[in-house]
């Protein structure tokens, strides 16, 4: 996988008067965006875990049907999930060390067939990520539970308080430990950039906005989203996927190699 992604670093560090920027939107979202704030300002201490909880509808149909396909997409946990496990790094701080999964094909998508094929990407898991700092990431997805209230859930626990951000009802709930459930704080997380919301809930119009202002800046602004985040991204769904095939954890050597 290295090998390949090596090659697209590579050729853009040749090119050093082009901006590359790596479409990661769900930085943007405004519940997550403030989160983010929030453990950056150092609010929750030294960040120790994240727990990120997505339950929503399955796949829309797309072109030629190539996301039902983990040979087209590489499968769920990678086409889907990359930008979960982009937040899990990004409140972590550090970089992932190895990759535990379970998950499965149970619901969607069993009854329909294209040229002769069933789909056979996976609509439910759980996966397990442990980073080089000894803070743990967990995603809990499920791609048939549209009775939910928000689609995404993501608790962000430091040493000393917890974050939360909830999409779509924009919410972010603020604790401390010396204070307890008594000193949580609601608060309304909105961009008022946002006109129209669509399915990413506006974050891909601010991606957006902040990549055409790093062209303006010439070279001074860096891109939010570089290569090597998007690669790191891709890497954890992928040890997730043959962690889910081969039944163990994957470290990220293994799939980072340059085999």
């Amino acid at each position: 996988m290295k090998a390949k992604s090596s090659r697209v670093i590579e050729a853009a560090r040749k090119r050093p008067e082009m901006l590359v920027q790596v479409g990661l939107e769900y930085r943007y979202m405004p519940p997550v965006a403030k989160l983010i704030e929030i453990v950056k300002g150092g609010a929750l201490g030294q960040i120790k875990m994240v727990a990120i909880r997505e339950h929503r509808f399955p796949f829309l149909v797309k072109v030629n049907n190539w996301n039902r396909f983990n040979c087209n997409s590489g499968g769920t946990l990678v086409e889907k999930c990359c930008h979960f496990f982009d937040l899990m790094r990004l409140f972590a701080g550090a970089n992932p060390v190895r990759v535990m999964a379970s998950g499965g094909v149970d619901v969607n998508h069993k009854d329909e067939i294209y040229d002769g094929k069933v789909p056979d990407i996976i609509d439910n898991a759980y996966v397990i990520v442990e980073f080089e700092n000894n803070s743990r990431g967990m995603l809990d997805l499920c791609m048939f539970a549209e009775g939910s209230k928000n689609e995404q859930e993501i608790s962000v626990v430091g040493d000393t308080g917890k974050g939360e951000a909830f999409v779509p009802e924009s919410i972010v709930r603020l604790g401390n430990r010396l204070e307890g459930r008594e000193g949580v704080k609601t608060v309304k997380a909105e961009d008022d950039r946002i006109k129209y919301e669509g399915l990413h809930h506006g974050s891909s119009y601010l991606e957006h906005l902040n990549f055409l202002s790093a062209i303006r800046a010439q070279g001074v602004q860096a891109p939010a989203v570089d290569l090597h985040d998007g690669l790191v991204s891709v890497a954890i769904g992928v040890a997730a996927q043959v962690s889910i095939e081969l039944g163990r954890f994957v470290t990220m050597e293994e799939v980072m190699n340059d085999n």
